[in-house]
């Protein structure tokens, strides 16, 4: 029976009352069977009664545990984040005898950094410097980069006398998760060069560490690696190298895959609804919603994000309100904050403010900064001053550090050319210690990430920069290119305003794009904050004048430039 047991611990989904059943027939349970019960109480979703047995096995004096107990006891504390038990098990460890087992050590370290107790599970890790294995080192190191502590995290790696595929994986996983993007993408680089083959963790983090920063050619390359070492598609890595491509401007890439998937977990599905969304392909995301439906899933609250938000992208207003009404009434789905977002959002620029703002009132939640800050946009659009001016002065009451308030509240200021009261926000962001957040272009050329702001002239190759720009200048304006200065807000002359907005990071970042590219190759770029109405039109007459594809991913979607058009009709 106790070898039975030591199956069923294995099997991945054995009903529990059906492994109890077998050991409640034991009449004298050894040791070894009790282990493995424990171990089947570990991997359930009643991972705590495997202390109740622990304590029911303490009571009889001829079943002494052993390493084996331990280590699946802390396996199960672990999952079910039982602090205090785990700590008095780990009592029971020294008091018989097991502190030095080094399998037993490495179930402490990954109990405690399970409950967050990082300071805990160094302190077992320091303790005996003579008893670690590499496995002891990966649960330190998963430790510390699970609670944030990434520059501790660096230090164990560099002392590390053995890494196997886990460390690097952790190690990768540790960047891209605190944002530490580039440096995930180096150690993935330098994992590569000391001849590690990746596990499909890494290649999944590789791939969301591309997507989140718009590098198309690592994204390729990581695409390459998974074809070179036949990974098997499985649903993991089908779903990131769709949203990859997706998230890099390769919409029909991305939906190639998405086509050819040898199979789609509804994650896959949500991927490219909300990528097809981005795109601002409104009308394909929501026939691809019906498809999805009308296969048999169930939409989740990703879901319709997804959806609503492919409806505010293209404007779909009726569209919108029926998948919203859909979302509650058909899928008992509670609006969260993001669906409101869209709502508002898809009203806001519609023109809908009076709808938008009875929507705000009725939500039962109270609503977060996010959604008055979406609807100062709308005022903004529509140039509703006096709406405008109660959200903005709301919202810099409701969270004064926050830049973005006094900048919109300004420029509606300035677009109805109250300067008097633009300056007086921009005096009072000034006394509030904010600062706006600065704009800033990413392009991938030439094996690197070259990053642009507006006015930067720090780059190695700035002077023919600026050259290029001059020559886009005069070329554009030749085919009737007249600068939209309403986007600067300082109260300036003419000529300065014109100087300011032909230096904003985009166009430095597509300046470069001309000088490193091949004609007639697309310039891909991505943007921090949203573009503006004048470089909007600039990349549309750009992509005329010099026959050129330009993709930008700015922070609210995608736009495709080509013969002059994007492929968000003006509509952003």
């Amino acid at each position: 029976m106790g070898h039975l047991l030591s199956c069923l611990a294995f099997a991945p989904s054995t009903p529990l009352h059906y492994c109890l059943s077998i050991y409640q027939t034991i009449k004298c349970p050894s040791v070894f069977a009790s282990n493995n019960m424990i171990r089947c109480f570990a991997k359930s979703e009643s991972a705590r009664e495997s202390v109740a047995l622990y304590s029911w096995m303490r009571q009889r004096k001829e079943m002494l545990p052993n390493n084996h107990t331990f280590t699946f006891l802390l396996q199960a504390c672990s999952k079910a984040s039982a602090v205090d038990e785990g700590t008095q098990v780990h009592t029971h460890v020294v008091k018989f005898g097991f502190g030095e087992d080094v399998f037993i050590r490495n179930a402490l370290i990954h109990f405690y950094s399970a409950c967050c107790k990082i300071e805990c599970s160094k302190r077992v890790f320091e303790e005996n410097a003579h008893s670690r294995d590499v496995v002891t080192w990966n649960s330190i190191l998963a430790g510390l980069v699970r609670d944030g502590q990434v520059g501790d995290a660096e230090t164990v790696f560099g002392e590390m006398p053995e890494r196997d595929v886990i460390s690097w994986s952790i190690m990768i996983t540790g960047y891209v998760h605190n944002g530490r993007l580039q440096e995930g993408l180096d150690c993935f680089k330098e994992m590569r060069e000391v001849g590690l083959r990746p596990n499909e963790a890494i290649l999944v983090t590789m791939l969301s560490a591309s997507a989140q920063m718009g590098l198309l050619e690592h994204g390729r390359l990581v695409h390459s690696i998974i074809n070179s070492l036949k990974f098997p598609m499985t649903v993991s890595l089908g779903t990131a190298l769709v949203d990859m491509y997706s998230k890099c401007g390769c919409i029909e890439q991305s939906k190639l895959l998405f086509n050819n998937l040898p199979k789609r977990a509804i994650s896959s599905w949500n991927v490219m609804i909300c990528g097809l969304a981005s795109h601002g392909l409104g009308k394909e995301a929501l026939a691809l919603f019906e498809m999805f439906v009308n296969e048999g899933f169930r939409p989740v609250n990703v879901t319709f994000i997804g959806v609503l938000n492919a409806c505010s992208r293209a404007g779909l207003v009726g569209e919108g309100r029926h998948y919203f009404k859909l979302m509650t009434e058909n899928y008992d789905i509670e609006p969260e904050m993001e669906h409101y977002g869209c709502m508002v959002d898809l009203l806001g620029r519609a023109g809908f403010i009076k709808e938008a703002v009875e929507l705000i009132e009725k939500m039962k939640a109270p609503p977060d900064p996010v959604l008055w800050a979406t609807l100062l946009g709308a005022c903004k659009i529509h140039g509703l001053v006096e709406l405008g001016e109660r959200i903005g002065n709301r919202l810099i009451k409701l969270d004064p550090g926050h830049d973005g308030h006094y900048v919109q509240l300004s420029s509606i200021y300035a677009k109805a050319t109250k300067w008097e009261d633009a300056v007086r926000v921009r005096r009072l962001m000034v006394e509030q210690n904010t600062n706006k957040t600065a704009g800033w272009s990413l392009i991938e050329a030439e094996g690197r990430v070259h990053q642009f702001v507006a006015g930067d002239r720090e780059h190695e190759r700035s002077s023919e920069i600026y050259i290029m720009l001059e020559t886009i200048g005069t070329r554009i304006a030749e085919a009737g290119y007249s600068p939209n200065i309403s986007p600067v807000l300082h109260d300036i002359g003419e000529e300065e305003k014109v100087n300011v907005i032909k230096e904003h990071s985009e166009r430095l970042a597509i300046a470069f794009g001309m000088l490193v590219t091949e004609v007639g190759d697309c310039i891909r770029i991505v943007k921090n904050l949203r573009v503006c109405e004048d470089c909007h039109e600039v990349s549309k007459m750009i992509s005329k004048v010099f026959d050129r594809e330009i993709v930008v991913r700015d922070g609210s979607r995608f736009h495709h430039f080509t013969e002059g058009k994007c492929s968000c009709l003006d509509y952003w």
